[in-house]
Parts: C-alpha cells; sequence; structure tokens
C-alpha cells in the first residue's frame, strides 16, 4: 500500500520557511535575469536577500551573492558586461558593482552614507543613485563624533517625521553621479530641495527628476517632472505644481519622457494615469486620461517582499511600451502604442508584482502571485505567446502544506452598487459542520485585495475559520468614482458594505455559524474594525491592529495626518472639530461589547501609538473586555517588513484571540 503524507495547513511560523523573488530584471543581450530572493533565518530572525541569475534559455538559476545580509536593487550596465547593486554588508546600504562573469563584489560609496536606487547612466560610466543628507554631512567622509551629547530636535516644518525614516532632522533626499572608476560622488541640483525618481536621458545630457520646489512645500503637496541639463546646469519644469508624478522613464531614441502620476482631482483618491512630455513640440499630453483604471499595482498583501514600481518600459523603436495595470481584484500586464492602441498581453485572476522587459525582442520576466502560490518568475514571449515558469522557490515546502483556495464572490450593497470579494472555506472542511467566519478589511482605503497569496488570510483558514475579504468602495480596481465614495463618509457606506458582504455571506453558505463571527483589519480597515464593534455587537471577537481611533489627536501627530485628515474626512482641527469627532471610533466607545485586542507598533508614525492607548484606556475604564499589545521598534508595515519574530506573534495573538473568543 502506497503511503499518501497527511498535509497540514499553513502556520504563523511558516513564514521562516517560505522564500520570496522579485525585482527581476533581464539583461540587455535578452538571454539571462537576475532578481533577488529573500529568506529569513529562523534561528537568527532576520532577512537575508541575494541575489541570484537565471538562464532564459536553459531555464537554470544559480546563487551570485552569498552572505546573511540583504543585497537588492540590481541594475545591468548598459552593456551588460557589470551589475550594480545595493547591500547592506558594511551596516548601511552602499552601492556595490561586480562583473557579470562573477568575482568579488566592489564598493562604490562610503560606509557612513545610505544608498539606494542606482540607475547606469548609457555610456556606463557612471551612476546616478539616491542618497538622504542632513544640511552639515558630507559626502567623502563621516563628519560626525559618535560620543557628542544629545541635542534637542529643532522642528521648522510641518514634515518633520516619516514612519518609514522616522525623525527626518532636516534631511533632503539627494540623487548623486557616482564615478565607476573613481567612486567620486557629485550631487545634481541643490541640496535645498527634496530629488526623487532619477532618469538618464539616453543620450546622457540631461537627468529628469521630480522635486517640490514651490516656496512652502508643507502647504503645496505636489511632486513636479523637471529636466536638468548637465552641460548648462539648466533645469525646465515639465508639469504645472498641481499634482503627483513619479516613476520616470525615457523613450530609447530621447524623444519622449514618460512617468505616472495624477493631478489631484480626487485628492488622495485619485487614480494614477500615463504621461507623455514630447521633447521637440515641449507637449505634456495625459496618455490615459480617458481610462477609468489604475496605473501600476495597488495590491495590498503581507508576504511578499521588495516590490518595485518598473513604470512604463519603453519598445526599442520607441513606439510603445508595457506597463502594469490594476483592475477588478487582479494586476495584470498591458501594451500601449503611441497611436494609442492598447491591449492586455497577459491579465488572468492573479497578482503580478514585478516586470522586466527586454525591449527588442518584446520577451519578459514576470514575477506572479496567487491565493495558493505565493510566488514565483515566469518567463514571457509577448510576441508569440510562449510562457514557461522559471522558479520553484517553495515547492518542496508546499507539498506538506493545504492551502485554502478562495472562491470570489460579487453582490449588491444596501443601495445597489456592485461589490466584489472572496471567501475562503477553512482548511480541512467538512460538509455538514458549521464554522467561525472571520471578516478581514484591508488598509488604505484605496488599495486592493486581489487574487494574491495572503499569509494571515491562510493561517486562520488552517486554523478552522472560513475567511471573508472584500472590497468595498474606496478600494482600487473599480473605476474612479468607486474609489472616491468613501472620502467624507469614513463609517457610512464603507460600513454598510462590509455589513451587507456579511449578510450575503451568511445568506448564500450554509457553514457558516452565524453566533461565531470575528472581524480584524488594519490602518483604516483597524479604524473600521473600530467603528463596527462601536455601531453592531453582531461580530463575537475583533482585533484591530495599527488603527485610527481619535480622528481630533490623529491630526497633529501623524506623518500624514494634517492632510490625509482634510482630503478623507473632510474637516480640519481647526474650523471642522465636530466632524472630526463624529468620525471618530472613540466617541461611540460606551458601545463597544466585542472583546477587542488591540496591536500596535511603538514606533508606528503613520498611525501613531497613541490612538490605540486612548482605544484601550477608555474600554479598560468602562470594564469591557480588551487587551492591548504593544510591538517595540515596529512602524506601520510591521505585518508586511517588520521584524520577523514580531510579525509571527502579531499573527499568533490574532489566531489565538479568535480561537479563545469564537
Amino acid at each position: 500500500m502506497e503511503f499518501v503524507q497527511q498535509k497540514r495547513g499553513m502556520t504563523a511560523e511558516d513564514l521562516y520557511k517560505l522564500n520570496s523573488v522579485n525585482d527581476p530584471q533581464v539583461s540587455p543581450c535578452g538571454t539571462k535575469a537576475v532578481y533577488v530572493q529573500t529568506s529569513i533565518h529562523e534561528e537568527k530572525h532576520q532577512y537575508i536577500s541575494n541575489l541570484f541569475l537565471t538562464d532564459l534559455e536553459k531555464n537554470i538559476s544559480s546563487q551570485w551573492t552569498y552572505g546573511e545580509g540583504k543585497n537588492t536593487s540590481p541594475r545591468w550596465s548598459p552593456d551588460g558586461s557589470r551589475l550594480a547593486f545595493i547591500s547592506d554588508r558594511s551596516g548601511k546600504n552602499q552601492l556595490f558593482l561586480m562583473s557579470a562573469s562573477g568575482g568579488e563584489a566592489k564598493a562604490l560609496t562610503k560606509e557612513h552614507l545610505s544608498v539606494s536606487q542606482p540607475v547606469w547612466s548609457p555610456d556606463g560610466k557612471k551612476i546616478l543613485a539616491a542618497i538622504s543628507l542632513a544640511p552639515d554631512d558630507k559626502l567623502d567622509k563621516e563628519d560626525r563624533d559618535e560620543k557628542k551629547l544629545p541635542e534637542p530636535l529643532v522642528v521648522e516644518d510641518m514634515r518633520y517625521k516619516s514612519d518609514a525614516a522616522g525623525f527626518v532632522k532636516n534631511r533632503k533626499r539627494q540623487l548623486a553621479v557616482v564615478d565607476v572608476k573613481t567612486g567620486k560622488l557629485e550631487l545634481i541640483g541643490s541640496r535645498e530641495f527634496d530629488y526623487n525618481d532619477g532618469a538618464w536621458s539616453p543620450d546622457g545630457k540631461s537627468i529628469a527628476f521630480t522635486s517640490n520646489m514651490t516656496d512652502d512645500p508643507d502647504q503645496t503637496l505636489i511632486s513636479d517632472v523637471f529636466i536638468l541639463s548637465l552641460e548648462t546646469n539648466e533645469q525646465q519644469q515639465l508639469t504645472n505644481s498641481n499634482g503627483f508624478f513619479g516613476n520616470l522613464s525615457w523613450s530609447p531614441d530621447g524623444s519622449c519622457l514618460s512617468f505616472f502620476g495624477h493631478e489631484k482631482e480626487f485628492q488622495s483618491a485619485t487614480f494614477s494615469k500615463i504621461w507623455l512630455y514630447k521633447m521637440e513640440t515641449e507637449e505634456l499630453s495625459c496618455y490615459s486620461a480617458d481610462w477609468d483604471v489604475h496605473i501600476s499595482d495597488a495590491v495590498v498583501a503581507d508576504f511578499i517582499s521588495g516590490s518595485v514600481n518598473p513604470g512604463l518600459i519603453w519598445t526599442e523603436d520607441s513606439q510603445g511600451f508595457y506597463f502594469i495595470l490594476t483592475d477588478q481584484g487582479n494586476t495584470g500586464v498591458y501594451y500601449g502604442s503611441l497611436e494609442g492602441q492598447t491591449l492586455p498581453v497577459r491579465f488572468e485572476q492573479e497578482h503580478v508584482y514585478g516586470l522586466s522587459v527586454h525591449p527588442g525582442s518584446h520577451t519578459a520576466v514576470l514575477g506572479i502571485s496567487s491565493p495558493d502560490h505565493p510566488c514565483d518568475l515566469y518567463f514571457f514571449d509577448f510576441s508569440t505567446g510562449e510562457n514557461r515558469q522559471l522558479t520553484n522557490v517553495n515547492d518542496e515546502f508546499l507539498q506538506e502544506i493545504e492551502l485554502a483556495v478562495p472562491e470570489a464572490i460579487k453582490w449588491n450593497a444596501e443601495d445597489g452598487l456592485e461589490i466584489h470579494g472572496w471567501i475562503m472555506k477553512p482548511v480541512g472542511f467538512k460538509n455538514g459542520e458549521k464554522y467561525p467566519l472571520v471578516l478581514e478589511i484591508h488598509g488604505g482605503p484605496h488599495a486592493m485585495y486581489a487574487n494574491t497569496y495572503f499569509h494571515e488570510f491562510q493561517m486562520l483558514a488552517s486554523s478552522g475559520k472560513a475567511v471573508l475579504y472584500t472590497n468595498p468602495r474606496g478600494s482600487h480596481g473599480y473605476g474612479q468614482h468607486f474609489v472616491d465614495q468613501v472620502r467624507g463618509d469614513y463609517g457610512g457606506s464603507d460600513y454598510t458594505d462590509l455589513m451587507s458582504a456579511v449578510d450575503y455571506a451568511l445568506e448564500t453558505y450554509d457553514y457558516i455559524d452565524k453566533d461565531r463571527l470575528g472581524v480584524t483589519g488594519g490602518s483604516y480597515g483597524g479604524f473600521m474594525t473600530n467603528w463596527i464593534v462601536g455601531h453592531t455587537n453582531r461580530f463575537k471577537a475583533a482585533v484591530t491592529q495599527r488603527s485610527i481611533s481619535n480622528w481630533i489627536s490623529f491630526y497633529g501627530v501623524s506623518d500624514i495626518g494634517y492632510y490625509f485628515t482634510e482630503w478623507e474626512i473632510g474637516g480640519n482641527l481647526i474650523d471642522d472639530f465636530d466632524k472630526l469627532w463624529q468620525h471618530s471610533p472613540l466617541k461611540y466607545v460606551t458601545n463597544v461589547e466585542t472583546p477587542l485586542l488591540i496591536l500596535h507598533g511603538e514606533k508606528d508614525y503613520r498611525c501613531p501609538v497613541e490612538q490605540a492607548e486612548q482605544l484601550y484606556i477608555a474600554l479598560k475604564r468602562l470594564k469591557k473586555e480588551t487587551k492591548l499589545v504593544r510591538f517595540p521598534d515596529a512602524n506601520h508595515e510591521l505585518s508586511r517588513s517588520g521584524h520577523p519574530k514580531l510579525r509571527i506573534d502579531r499573527l499568533n495573538h490574532i489566531k489565538n484571540w479568535f480561537s479563545e473568543y469564537l
């Protein structure tokens, strides 16, 4: 008798066993690709990222860098003979260079600088890179006394902290040109402003970048596109200081500069569009003005590490381009021509999170994830339709795992609007049995759940829970009007959308126990979890994560609070105090009867921990069932890129709370 191995469900700790592959880069010759593979060292609880090379003709991959640090952002030299990449092996992210034939990597930048986003010059002699500098920082050496006494932080700007970087301390993001031969750095532009999204012109004579050079950047929240002439040092502004733009790329013939962005028509809910600037006529036009879709990847997930927005990828003849598009719970690849013809070249029930295209052969390497396949890289020939899988980074481990496969659902909300979502049966599902259901709510709110792998969902499904996750109004992927409907109405129709999802699930699936319902979410999903338990007692357990509970205090303490509150809620602390309180879950805390677990990172500057503290103390003062878990040194990205052990702890707290109360 043949022995059949009994499969098990996914656990929180299985994050240690999964690998992520990302940022594929096809070589200039089109026969090879380099990519980043990330894993977690289980004993040291640290991320390890190394570069791998794959032969696209033979489907053979080999490891290129080693060690227990992070090696990321690989970029081929124009002739394909060298590879630039970023490594933290010296303690900070530095720019390294190595031969494409192998050998030891050479550091090009100094250890006191933190470098990112390398871009080769067309002649291969220089590399453009991003660095962060304070006014007194030097390029050539460390000019600080590590033993100096502490000094107060003097704040004069409204945006003085960042969830990603902490206190800015007057630092500006700069672009520097690195000489490949000597390692000498030369800044472009002025240290007075931030510079981002650097892109060389094909002739190497100019650099395009984005910046906010208005008189008062705190009050004028924009990102303009500029072109700087390296010969004359003159710069030209291409956009009108009325929107956000980025992801710059030149056509190979230099006739056109492309970028993504929008003119803030719907503030933070505005779809990203494709823009083209023609150099000869100095004409700026919106290529996708009439499209009711979001350009780029708007998917929210908790596993794939190091995703990179590839922007617009031009073809060799400068007559067309490829790009990623978000729609209806999926992302895929589209082709567009300068004549205005567009067509999908890869759009399936999946999440395309990585893209690199060889401009001459129209072949590509894609990173793809689906709910029951965490991630892998695939080769595609857009001309012939040939496609094949290049990596199998999790196949061996997944042979012992039973993954839940979601079912896509659609229903009509209270006002008749069609809403899209998914439901997962528990792992080991048996007909005739009743199961608890957990409603998951994504953050943003302008993001999208999708046909992608989500570790938290799989863990809950393996613990005997059905999982319901949806894209209520405010989500990307369903049109500009849909994504804008939540603004000024937090806790209104978005709340009834979510309740209609639960109603639909209970009416449609007889295996759900209506008396064992749970709800959880993070960021905006945490706000909505707080709102839900203050407005209904139908849920028997809730977990709120990195949440907002009080829009009044949020206004002054978040790194985005002063403008995000105005854009999303429609009011400010000075003129609209009552409106902010009306939309604050804390106002309704006396109504809460649902046991509520509160999870929050200590260094979350996006939704600061005081939001959790207020909610927790108010609930305890009222003798409600609650618990607060604070994660040291964790920011808003805890669930996605936080310390591995804390990510595991977070997942287990969620699982255990629902197991206890459901």
